[in-house]
């Protein structure tokens, strides 16, 4: 596994938990953290080892927003976020092409990029000293990493144009009740709850779980004939696993399957 600046990679039974650790102040997004991401999502969505993919963070920033420090406030800004924002759109979307699953987990602030890339995970599961915010508009900014393509998604078009364009901060009740949020854990039992959601996914057909929740985001982007084609390209693809084989085994005969994620 490579050695990363930005992030740390730790493996255990299958899980795979990559913690956000920014050399720029607050957990915020520099290139070289956006190259990381897009590394560390293609490593661990090739390898097989991987059946569990947690994300998470070091101290009380999950991500505060882009390094403004790199920022001059004058007509290269363009081009600065320009790229930026192209290099954490790639870390998205190779995110979302693994086909493992992916569970965010966030006890502290989550704002600007930061609140972005938490909308990213399959499950969502929050501390209690959470708080998330969009946050783009308090520099006159729009948004990126994804966060206007997966807000309507998960809270609806009108309560995701309120949580723009007032720009509050969300706590972790009411980001579980929009919606945002799978579940909130007390600060206390966090770390142990985040680590045995992740194992109980790790131990599932980790393939088919995969896939089947990316068919659900894009099924936003298709019609029913090309979709209910990909439902099939799917399924036919999943009947080849070692996975399907053994859950078929286990449903006519008495133990529960042993699934090896593949």
């Amino acid at each position: 596994m490579t050695d990363y600046e930005n992030l740390t990679v730790d493996h255990n039974d299958g899980v795979a938990t990559v913690t956000l650790d920014s050399t720029a102040g607050r957990n915020s997004l520099t290139l070289e953290m956006a190259d990381e991401l897009i590394a560390v999502a293609a490593e661990l969505g090739e390898d097989q080892e991987t059946r569990c993919i947690v994300l998470t963070h070091e101290g009380q920033f999950f991500g505060s927003g882009a390094d403004l420090s790199q920022l001059e406030g004058d007509d290269s800004d363009a081009a600065r976020l320009r790229q930026l924002a192209g290099r954490a759109h790639e870390a998205v979307i190779q995110f979302q092409q693994t086909e493992t699953p992916v569970v965010g987990a966030v006890n502290g602030i989550a704002a600007g990029i930061g609140f972005s890339l938490a909308l990213m995970p399959d499950l969502l599961v929050l501390g209690e000293d959470t708080t998330l915010r969009f946050a783009y508009p308090g520099i006159g900014l729009t948004g990126d990493g994804g966060s206007t393509f997966f807000l309507p998604r998960l809270v609806g078009l009108r309560n995701a144009k309120e949580i723009v364009l007032r720009d509050e901060p969300i706590g972790p009740e009411k980001a579980v009740d929009l919606g945002l949020a799978t579940e909130v854990v007390s600060s206390e039992e966090f770390d142990d709850h985040v680590a045995d959601l992740a194992a109980d996914l790790a131990s599932g057909p980790t393939h088919a779980l995969g896939t089947a929740s990316r068919l659900l985001t894009e099924s936003y982007e298709r019609g029913l004939e090309s979709h209910l084609a990909a439902e099939t390209d799917a399924i036919a693809k999943a009947a080849r696993t070692e996975d399907y084989e053994r859950g078929l085994g286990a449903f006519f005969g008495e133990d529960d399957p042993e699934f090896v994620g593949y």
